[in-house]
């Protein structure tokens, strides 16, 4: 990674004269029959286009046409080899220009512009062939300044009183929006629902991500019952691959029911926590998978799982989910959830946080990282 002018990184698109340039928010892009140069302001912020990681720069749209055009469809009548034009990365802080070398597109979303039929980039994710190391990290995303976490006092309270829990826990992690996921009326469509339920509902209806972005309990009006007449169905894998349910009768479910997972055509299968645990663990399992800030690790053995939990504090409940046992750690605006995927190197590991700053626990742990917002 080096200062660079100016001059030096156009010249990687060609002819400085037959280029174009779009600037959109805090990114530039320069398109060239020779590369397309990216440039983007230092900082650290989920609003603007960034360094985002060791191995990421995102940018955010919306991008002109021609910039999705070259980014997003493979543009294989450039290349006289038959390959894509370079995309070179950069980066303007206070030194002046830094360039981090190539970079690919890893992901990208596009939307309908209103009132037409083109579609503009939103936002691209472009991965650097080479890693930037941490020193070099910090020079062009300069660590955030701290911030007030989280904290854990619902942890004391999930053997205890569970509701407590539940409510510490979301309203400490989830801001309140002015969203509303459906009118209190509502809850009235399906009679006697355990105190469980009606309690996240009505945490919902401001913080309405409790209600999951992975997978999802349903809101009460899409509740249904299985083809028995006998399950109460409430919530669903987000590509309707399993569903959670309850059993159900004329006078509705016990207090604190059984949870039943079930993966379609195949038995039901009772998850080891009833409703009260279900509930804490789907929700510290959702908030951990729509944080901002993640850290992944897909193939673990039992000792890197040991060492990257050694520092985080255990959620005494028995593990979630029959498809892949998951147990939960957590830190102060931390939430890590470990699967035991079976095999030797038969763990995965998802973390999710709050603030930058609270994957620190994880920095330091001698693990191959698959993504690491840290």
């Amino acid at each position: 990674m080096s200062l660079v002018t100016g001059e030096w990184a156009y010249a990687l698109c060609g002819d400085r004269a037959a280029t174009e340039s779009f600037t959109f928010g805090s990114a530039t892009v320069v398109m060239g029959d020779a590369g397309t140069l990216i440039i983007v302001e230092a900082g650290d912020a989920l609003d603007r286009s960034c360094v985002w990681n060791a191995d990421e720069v995102r940018l955010l749209g919306p991008a002109p046409t021609p910039v999705r055009k070259r980014l997003v469809e493979v543009p294989w009548e450039w290349g006289a080899d038959d390959t894509t034009l370079p995309v070179h990365l950069t980066v303007r802080n206070s030194e002046g220009l830094v360039y981090l070398g190539t970079g690919s597109v890893t992901g990208a979303g596009t939307e309908l512009r209103p009132g037409s039929d083109e579609y503009v980039l939103t936002d691209c994710v472009l991965r650097l062939a080479s890693p930037l190391r941490r020193p070099d990290l910090d020079r062009v995303r300069p660590p955030l300044p701290s911030a007030d976490l989280p904290n854990l006092e619902w942890l004391g309270q999930v053997n205890g009183d569970r509701a407590g829990a539940l409510e510490q826990f979301i309203t400490g992690w989830h801001p309140t929006t002015s969203e509303t996921v459906e009118p209190k009326s509502a809850q009235a469509a399906v009679p006697n629902l355990p105190a469980g339920l009606r309690q996240l509902y009505r945490l919902a209806r401001h913080r309405p991500r409790c209600l999951g972005v992975q997978n999802r309990i349903l809101p009460v009006a899409q509740h249904q019952t299985d083809p028995n007449g006998v399950m109460l169905v409430f919530g669903e894998e987000n590509q309707g691959g399993f569903f959670w349910s309850l059993l159900w009768t004329l006078d509705g479910p016990e207090a604190d029911p059984t949870v039943w997972f079930r993966e379609y055509d195949e038995p039901p299968i009772a998850e080891q926590e009833p409703l009260s645990g279900f509930l804490i663990q789907f929700s510290l399992y959702e908030a951990a998978m729509g944080a901002d800030y993640v850290a992944l690790s897909c193939q673990l053995t039992a000792q890197q799982v040991d060492r990257l939990t050694e520092r985080l504090l255990p959620v005494p409940l028995r593990p979630f989910w029959p498809g892949a046992p998951t147990r939960f750690f957590v830190a102060p605006g931390l939430v890590l959830h470990v699967s035991d995927e079976g095999g030797d190197d038969g763990f995965s590991a998802w973390a999710g946080a709050t603030h930058r700053s609270a994957l620190a626990p994880l920095a330091d742990v001698p693990v191959e990282w698959d993504k690491f917002d840290g």
